[in-house]
């Protein structure tokens, strides 16, 4: 995954509460320290705290600059115990510095330099109870207890990260789905339409001389078809632009709208034969069934050269098998585009399938089988 799906979380994280670390840091390292007898001057402890804090309120911290930010973070860190001074708010700088990283970056990005910062502060644990006669045991159950904070920070910021990003990649999958709905949508409603007005067009200037009635009646089917098309175009560009208009997007046809559409390709010269009758049947199981037939007889007016299709309803067993024949040229399917892939689709999303191709003896075929 990109570092872009995780920019939220940065965003969300990165508001106002490092600057808060970074204000307790200063206030309290210098009210510790004030009280301690040390041999250098306070200003350096609190230098050096507001140091190991300060890359958590540093513009996205991302690839080679969160490794920066971590290492220098712990080693401000280190240099503060060598010196001595005392314990304090000073402990919060690594972990703030790692959290921040993390929601930047993946666990390879920041484990590595995260573990080289918690050995660098360990160090200087260390070095102060050698030079500063500290307790060891302390200074030890110190070292090993920020390596745990450390860890459980980033740790922390990275299922936030994934969860961030699971909901960002889930957001725009669906998104592209619905694209793809709606082109599939276009495809099927406006191509079918403009597959019928080509098929009138040139029956009317077939018959425009000697069978005027013939030609209008043609003209007719074109307007009643276009219309049709148009109001589908509109549908679907209202559904994509959101808002009210949107909410008054029209029902998908199902076995109602059937006979309409056969009726339609009747016109455009096909004779189309129905065998068969599924009666009552599932709305998603109608919407899909209308779908392949409304694709499988466009196919047949642009492609096939037929004179005859047949719309055929069988049963077997607990599935319905809706078969769409017609007797023109054949031929295997050399490109399946968005018409063959687009039915195949919509009857999978049923648990069903979908077989295309050229009949033994003659023409072409398409057989979906659906649950019933």
């Amino acid at each position: 995954m990109s570092h872009l799906s995780a920019a939220p979380v940065t965003r969300a994280h990165r508001t106002w509460w490092p600057w808060a670390v970074l204000v307790i840091t200063f206030l309290g390292t210098a009210a510790t320290n004030r009280r301690a007898d040390l041999d250098y001057p306070v200003f350096g402890g609190v230098l050096l705290a507001l140091l190991a804090a300060a890359p958590a309120v540093l513009p996205e911290l991302t690839g080679r600059r969160a490794t920066a930010a971590l290492v220098f973070s712990g080693a401000m860190a280190g240099l503060y115990f060598a010196a001595g001074y005392s314990d304090g708010p000073i402990f919060l700088g690594l972990p703030t510095v790692t959290f921040v990283a993390a929601t930047g970056v993946t666990v390879r990005g920041w484990l590595p330099a995260a573990l080289g910062g918690a050995a660098l502060m360990g160090t200087g644990l260390w070095l102060r109870w050698l030079w500063w006669s500290d307790e060891p045991h302390k200074s030890l159950w110190q070292a090993i207890g920020m390596l745990g904070i450390v860890l459980a920070a980033g740790a922390v910021a990275t299922a936030t990260r994934n969860r961030v990003e699971v909901r960002a990649e889930r957001a725009e999958r669906a998104a592209t789905e619905e694209r793809l709905r709606m082109a599939q949508d276009l495809h099927d409603g406006v191509g079918h339409g403009l597959a019928v007005i080509a098929m009138q067009a040139g029956a009317a200037l077939h018959v425009l001389d000697r069978d005027p009635e013939k030609a209008r009646a043609s003209l007719e089917a074109i307007r009643a078809t276009s219309k049709e098309s148009l109001e589908a175009l509109r549908s679907e560009l209202a559904a994509m632009s959101g808002g009210a208009a949107a909410a008054t997007r029209r029902p998908a046809p199902g076995l109602a709208e059937l006979p309409a559409l056969l009726d339609r390709v009747r016109a455009a010269g096909l004779r189309v034969e129905v065998v068969g009758d599924p009666g009552a049947v599932p709305d998603r199981l109608g919407e899909t069934a209308y779908v392949v037939v409304q694709e499988a007889l466009t196919n047949v007016l642009r492609h096939a050269g037929a004179t005859t299709a047949t719309v055929e309803w069988t049963r077997a067993d607990d599935r319905w098998v809706l078969a769409v024949r017609d007797d023109g040229r054949g031929g295997a399917v050399q490109d399946e585009g968005m018409g063959i892939s687009g039915m195949r689709a919509r009857v999978a999303r049923l648990g069903g399938s979908l077989r295309a191709g050229p009949r033994d003896g003659g023409g072409f075929e398409v057989v979906a089988e659906l649950p019933a």
